[in-house]
């Protein structure tokens, strides 16, 4: 009984998208019916176009409105299936995603992981050539730990392992993140 109401509701959802789509295409034929009767300034024509940019501007998705999308990840580990099932068709009928902008946001966080997986890489690489490469003389002298008269751990060894650590926990963070990318 509870898929029917559910399949009832969804499709009253998408209904009521049409049902936008169809008033929009309804005022945007008033307006053009009233702006060919009226006998418009060129200021007042000029007004009238700002804050119709402005609308259609303000209209188009951004990072924001990709938050409810987000609020599922908290919900799926507490929700059942049917449950997330319900609220994302939910969200789907409230916000209207396009192929387009779905795809400019992969691409952003797939940019984004490759930029740290770089620059874990350059900082491990970093640290292990401050390691074999000879020191100079001003940083051999600080000694932390002596293994012998001539040898020990220096204060350029400890700098180098922790840009290793630094990187490190940038390459592990990259790889274990959240997998929001299909």
């Amino acid at each position: 009984m509870s898929n029917k109401k559910n399949i009832s509701k969804e499709i009253s959802d998408f209904e009521k998208i049409s049902n936008q789509q169809n008033d929009i295409d309804q005022k945007l034929d008033e307006l053009i019916t009233l702006l060919a009767q009226s006998n418009l300034d060129s200021e007042s024509i000029k007004n009238l176009q700002n804050r119709f940019n402005t609308a259609v501007q303000s209209s188009n998705i951004d990072r924001s409105k990709l938050k409810d999308f987000e609020k599922m990840d908290e919900l799926s580990a507490t929700a059942s299936r049917e449950e997330l099932l319900d609220e994302f068709s939910i969200l789907l009928t409230n916000h209207r995603i396009d192929s387009a902008g779905a795809t400019n946001y992969i691409k952003k966080e797939r940019l984004s992981s490759v930029v740290l997986i770089l620059i874990a890489v350059l900082m491990i690489g970093l640290g292990f050539a401050m390691i074999v490469m000879p020191a100079p003389p001003y940083f051999e002298m600080f000694t932390i730990y002596y293994f012998n008269p001539n040898d020990g751990v220096t204060i350029m060894d400890v700098i180098s392992l922790i840009i290793i650590l630094a990187g490190v926990y940038l390459l592990i963070k990259t790889f274990y993140q959240k997998k929001t990318l299909p």
